[in-house]
Formats: C-alpha cells, structure tokens, sequence
C-alpha cells in the first residue's frame, strides 16, 4: 500500500467518523421520535393520540409504503395538514389541504340548541374527492394532500376572493379545486379543473366520481324530531325535486342527469349544486346510534370525463338556513325541501300563508303576536264557513224532537226505512244533513296546512314568547324521568287541550248530541295530547289559538240565531210543494235506501 492510498484512507475514516458525531440526534430530536412512535402505535390500535395543534396547522404523519410513493399521485400521499378559512358575512368555511375538502362550515348569527357555535358537516369525519383509476390503482384526491395557493380569505359586501387547492401529478399535470366567495350570501363557489391527466385517468374510464360523505351533527333540542326531519334531498334536471326515506335508512341509485344535492337538516342545509349537472349518482342516509349524530348521509355523483387536456366542472355549495325566502332567492327550487304538506296544504302554504305571514314579520313584531294576528286574520276570512256550518247545525237541533218521534215510530229494527223517514223529513224541512260538515270540511285544508307550516318554519327557530324560550321545538316546564319516551308535558300542549275540551263540551250542550257521539268529541283531544306534546310550542299555540277564537265565533253566532225563527222557516218549508229538485246526495240516499229495503224484503220472503 503506497502512501496516497494510506492518505485516502484515513481520511475516509476521519470524515465517516466525524459525519458520526455531527449528525447524532439531539436528546429533544430522540424524545419527539418516540412520541411519534407512540403516536403510530395508538393509531394502529384505533385510539387517537393526543394533539399538540393549533387553529391554523394539524400535524399529520402518514405511514407509507415505497410502492404509494412511487405510484400516481405519490408525491401527495405525505404531508401536513394546514386549514385554510374562507368567510363572508354569512358563513366561515374551513377548508383543509387534506383532500382539499370542506371540513366544517360556521354559519354566523347562529347557534346549535347547547348555545355553541352552529357549525355544518362533521370535521375530521367529512369526506370530499374524487375517485378514478389510474395505472391500476384507485385513487382517491379526499386522502391526499394539496398545495394551497394563499392563506385565509375574508371579504364583504360585493367583494368577493377565491383560493385554489392543488394536487400536482407532475409538470402541467394537477387537479385544482378553486373555492371562491362573495359577502353577500350563503355560497361557496368550487370550480374543479382537471389537466394534463387524459392519459392519467384509467382508459376504460368516462367519469369521474365525486363521493361526498358527512354526519350530520345535532344542532336542535330534540334529536328524535330532527331525525324525522333530516335526509338526502335531490333535484333532477327535469325539475322534479324528490327525497330520501325521512324516517328508514334508505339508498337509491339515480340513472337521470341531476342538477343538485342535499344534505339536509330539520333547519339547515348543505347543498351541492353543479352548474353543469352530474350525469346521475347513488345516495345512501343510514340513521348512527351515536350521540349528538343525527344521521350519515353519502352520495357519489358522476361527472362526465372527456379526453381532452382541460376538464372543467364548475360547482358550488349552499350552506345556511333552511328559510323558504332563503332558499328561494338562492335558486335552483332550494325552497322545496321546506315541507310545506301535500295536495292543497301545499298551496295554501306558498301562496297563502307564506305571503301573509312574512307581510306581518315586515313589521318586526313579536312572532307570538304575529301568530296571534294571523290566527285572528284566518278566522275572519274562514267566518262565512263558520256560520252556515253553525246554521246548519241549529236546524239539525231544532229538527231532532222530529227525529226523535220517527225513531220512536219506526223503532230501531229496520235502519234503512229509519234513514228513509229522515231523508223525507230533511226534504219537507228543506234542510241539509251534510250542510254542517261540509263547511267544516272546507276549512280542514287550513287547519292541516298550519300542521306543516309552523314545524318547518325557521324564523320561530331560538323566538321566545311568554314562558316559551323556543317556538320551534315543545316547551317543557315540567320534566321528569322518562316513561315510555316521554319525559316532559308541554304547557302550551295542555292548554290547547283544555281549550279543545271545554269547546267539545260546549258544542254537545248545543247541539244535544248523544250517545257515542257525546264521547268521540273527548277523546280526540286527549289522543292529540299525547301526538302533539313533543311537537313545536307554535303549533301548539296557533291551535290554542284557533279553539279559543272558534269557541268565541260559535257563542256569538249562538247569540244571533233564533231557535224560533228557524222552527218557524223550516214549518214554512213542510206547508211548501214538494217538486222543488233534489240534490245528488239526496237522491243516492233515496237510491240505496229501496236497494236496501228491496234486500231486506227479498230475505223476509225466503
């Protein structure tokens, strides 16, 4: 060995050993690699290891194999989680570079029923990406990490800013999410670009699949009635808007072109509305045991892929109230997932009710007044009905001890010659045995719409009236244990009862009705007493309301009519010609009644 040999090698030896010594780990280096070891460990069990974050970065270490970093997309499979806020006037947005998603949206101005700031979608359980495949993997952008282009965003007014998120593959070839926003509404725009990744996406492959998966976190007292009324609303691009199952876990797969998504609470919504529209999907809403969990709702949703070098899908988000002006303004029929009842309760509601009241909330009264008001308002212009309901009524009354000496007469073995004679006597007395129940019935429609109305009203949602500190959910000044579900009795429930009671007894004492008929008019109320104690203390006044004011009609229009004079018209009628014409039910009574005596004659003959 020469001596420059002997020279290299020990300087070889001097420069391993030094490197050696200068790169040894400090003892603050080694005690923060055994914390991350301790943290990989309970990861591995299922635990959560302890955070040390704060409110603008979370330190996520990934354990990956060589094979995910050399496969697409590898680089992103690594990295720190940093969040990134977008807000307005109406909502905060906090946007994470995992995934790029929306993890949770503050709405401002509101709060969930524990007083805690009322915050849409479900945080670290939230999932937004999208799935395709490429070089015989499945890749899945919710689980990788984005670049983000700049730092929080805050505007007002009609100012708006936006915000990109990237996920790169390589030069000229990325995903980038454009999140965007304005000061003066709900919306979060997304704008989704795909380039440079014609030959990235899987060949076999003409979508992209957008999977988006949240809870939906409690925001209301009762949890039980926000689960009755939280689900998967959707809209097709033929206009028709239609929902999941309210109360079953349901799942449904959609083959038409659909134009928006919603994940949909008792008073609040996320929605996700493609400018585009997607090329059909799967919705699934499955009711979790957990606490303070309502419901999971998850939907993938197809975009059409082309192989081009630039895909654009431009999309955005609506996250507020569910308050029909709100969501009408916004667009898009957003306003129909507020129920508002079927058939003629619809309409009623939208053009009736809606209407009115929002003219009465213009003038910033008390929405226990304004309830009043509009209860008082409906009464007057129902008030037509009422009284020919109530004529009709007294003659029935003043025609029973008629009645009575026919039954008498005609006993009670032969039902339909018994209907006959009644049937003759109503046509002498000029008098219509349905003339009660028909205005009656004509008001129904109204008292079923406000059955809709006041559960899904928003602006009755934390208004307080009297002793009621929440108009949209039951008043409960007495709790106690539960028994058989029921764990408070609402005040504002027994008064209506009470109210309904004592009308009941009223009407009975007027009308001289007997017999079961006496008792059916009682049980009603009691059996609406056990329906109606967890629903919302509106409701519940609205009808209190409602019973007190047709309570009052009937013993004014009481006072007006005269027995007498009625006995008198209806003797007037009888001294009449008998050719006046008959009505159609008239006449089908008659009809059935001789197929009914013809009956009973041809048995007595065999």
């Amino acid at each position: 060995m020469d001596r420059n040999t002997l020279t290299g090698l020990v300087l070889i030896f001097v420069i391993i050993g030094a490197s050696v010594f200068l790169m040894k780990p400090s003892d603050e280096e080694i005690k923060r690699e055994q914390q991350l070891q301790d943290s990989l460990a309970l990861v591995r069990k299922g635990q959560q290891p302890a955070s040390t974050t704060d409110t603008a970065t979370v330190k996520l270490t990934t354990v990956v194999d060589s094979a995910a970093l050399a496969g697409p997309f590898g680089g992103a499979t690594v990295g720190e989680e940093r969040i990134v806020t977008v807000e307005n006037e109406f909502i905060k947005a906090h946007i994470s570079t995992k995934g790029g998603r929306v993890k949770a949206v503050e709405v401002k101005g509101e709060q969930a029923y524990d007083g805690q700031p009322l915050t849409l979608l479900g945080g670290e359980h939230t999932k937004f990406g999208l799935s395709f495949s490429s070089a015989g993997k499945n890749i899945t952008t919710n689980d990788l990490y984005f670049t983000p282009s700049g730092g929080n965003i805050q505007v007002a007014g009609q100012d708006s800013a936006s915000v990109t998120f990237r996920l790169t593959y390589a030069e000229n070839q990325y995903i980038d999410y454009i999140y965007s926003i304005r000061g003066d509404d709900h919306n979060l725009g997304l704008t989704i670009v795909t380039r440079g990744l014609q030959d990235v996406v899987a060949p076999t492959e003409s979508r992209l699949v957008l999977n988006m998966e949240s809870p939906l976190l409690q925001q209301e007292k009762d949890i039980k009635n926000e689960r009755q009324r939280s689900t998967s609303y959707y809209r097709l691009a033929s206009g028709d808007v239609d929902h999941l199952s309210l109360t079953n876990d349901d799942e449904e797969e959609i083959t038409e072109k659909l134009e928006w998504v919603s994940f949909k609470q008792h008073f609040f919504s996320s929605v996700l509305v493609s400018e585009n529209g997607f090329n059909g999907g799967k919705i699934n809403v499955y009711t979790t045991p957990e606490d303070r969990m309502v419901k999971l709702i998850s939907g993938n949703l197809y975009l059409d892929f082309a192989r081009s070098d630039v895909n654009t899908y431009p999309l955005h988000f609506y996250f507020g109230p569910n308050q029909y002006s709100v969501l009408k303004r916004h667009g898009y029929s957003l306003e129909d997932q507020v129920d508002m009842g079927w058939g003629p309760m619809k309409w009623i509601n939208r053009f009736i009710t809606i209407p009115v009241f929002s003219f009465l909330d213009g003038f910033h009264l008390s929405y226990g007044i304004v309830i009043l008001i509009l209860t008082i308002m409906l009464k007057l212009v129902l008030s037509p009905l009422t009284y020919r309901s109530y004529v009709s009524m007294a003659k029935m009354r003043v025609l029973k001890p008629e009645m009575d000496e026919i039954k008498e007469k005609v006993g009670q073995d032969n039902p339909a010659l018994l209907q006959q004679e009644y049937l003759k006597l109503y046509k002498q007395a000029g008098v219509n045995p349905l003339g009660g129940c028909i205005p009656l019935l004509l008001q129904m429609p109204f008292t079923i719409a406000f059955f809709f109305f006041f559960p899904n009203l928003f602006e009755l949602r934390g208004e307080s009236f009297l002793w009621v500190k929440d108009l949209s959910t039951y008043d409960a000044p007495i709790t106690f244990p539960a028994i058989f579900g029921v764990d408070h009795i609402s005040l504002m429930c027994i008064l209506m009862t009470i109210t309904t009671l004592i009308s009941t007894w009223y009407n009975n004492s007027v009308s001289g009705a007997t017999g079961q008929m006496k008792y059916i008019g009682y049980f009603m109320p009691l059996i609406f007493l056990f329906v109606l104690n967890s629903y919302p203390a509106g409701l519940n006044y609205y009808y209190f309301l409602s019973t007190v004011f047709t309570f009052g009609q009937q013993v004014v229009i009481r006072q007006m009519i005269n027995d007498d004079k009625i006995h008198g018209i209806i003797q007037a009628n009888k001294q009449k010609p008998q050719a006046q014409k008959k009505s159609k039910f008239q006449q089908r009574m008659e009809d059935y009644m001789r197929q009914q005596q013809g009956q009973a004659k041809g048995k007595g003959k065999k």
